[in-house]
């Protein structure tokens, strides 16, 4: 893309002004913002202090498992590879959703790159094509993150429900809990170092929380998904399918993306 389709792609997007009028000497705002932080009293909480929230993990179903919940379980953690996850998936007859939509829609991209974008349910286009976000928010995903020079080959792309819920409605809580062991055995699997969780589902289910996404936007969340050593920095943004409907939003949409721009950067991806 060059720089002019991306100037105008911004200008779709509502960023239609510079933050700054003139560029920003980093290190210099560091030092001002460590004097500002020492000057300020005592009182302020770690939360407000930290660069990212504390590590979250996600949350548990509650006990005893109900029967479907229990077998998705332990079918999820019986998968060693993404092909064995993708099969059992297929396979699964617990969840109603696979009954009435076309295929499982599993995911896009490459497992290999070190981001993962996690989106909430297939839509008409994706159950028809066996894809996740191809249909118009997935196209506008696409050229959001095109934007800041990334495509299909930088990263991989699912859903936290794989199966299109009838009608294009919203899963409900149990569809969600159903689904989540295996939604968090792909995380496992691909051992991506950094995720971008797609609307407020999306974010809440992985994060464990019920804030909503225009509040938990724009911020890295450490969280421990079961299975890995490590903590995984997740970054919330609001849906695209969200921004279609609500353009005045598209300026929050392309800050957060810039701020995964910046992350990316910092780890040499």
């Amino acid at each position: 893309m060059d720089d002019f389709a991306a100037l105008r792609l911004q200008l779709e997007w509502g960023a239609d002004e510079a933050l700054d009028d003139l560029p920003i000497d980093r290190m210099v705002a560091r030092a001002v913002s460590q004097a500002i932080a020492q000057a300020m009293p005592q009182s302020r909480t770690a939360a407000e202090n930290a660069p990212v929230a504390a590590v979250r993990s996600p949350p548990a179903a509650p006990a005893p498992l109900q029967a479907p919940q229990a077998r998705a379980q332990e079918v999820a953690n019986a998968a060693n590879t993404l092909g064995e996850l993708r099969a059992a998936m297929a396979a699964f007859d617990g969840c109603a959703l696979a009954a009435t939509a076309t295929q499982l829609v599993f995911s896009d991209g490459n497992p290999e790159s070190g981001l993962m974008i996690i989106g909430e349910a297939p839509g008409a286009e994706e159950d028809r094509v066996g894809k996740p976000f191809v249909g118009p928010s997935g196209m506008f995903l696409d050229r959001m993150l095109a934007s800041v020079g990334l495509d299909r080959t930088q990263y991989l792309i699912t859903n936290l429900v794989p199966w299109r819920p009838p009608g294009n409605r919203n899963p409900t809580d149990s569809e969600v809990a159903l689904c989540l062991p295996f939604l968090l055995r792909h995380i496992a699997l691909v051992k991506p170092q950094r995720i971008v969780l797609m609307g407020g589902m999306a974010a809440q289910s992985v994060l464990g929380v019920k804030t909503g996404i225009t509040r938990l936007r724009g911020r890295w969340n450490m969280i421990g998904i079961p299975g890995l050593d490590q903590p995984i920095p997740a970054l919330p943004m609001l849906h695209p399918a969200y921004l279609l409907r609500s353009p005045g939003a598209k300026r929050d949409a392309w800050r957060d993306v810039l701020t995964l721009r910046r992350h990316l950067d910092s780890e040499g991806a």
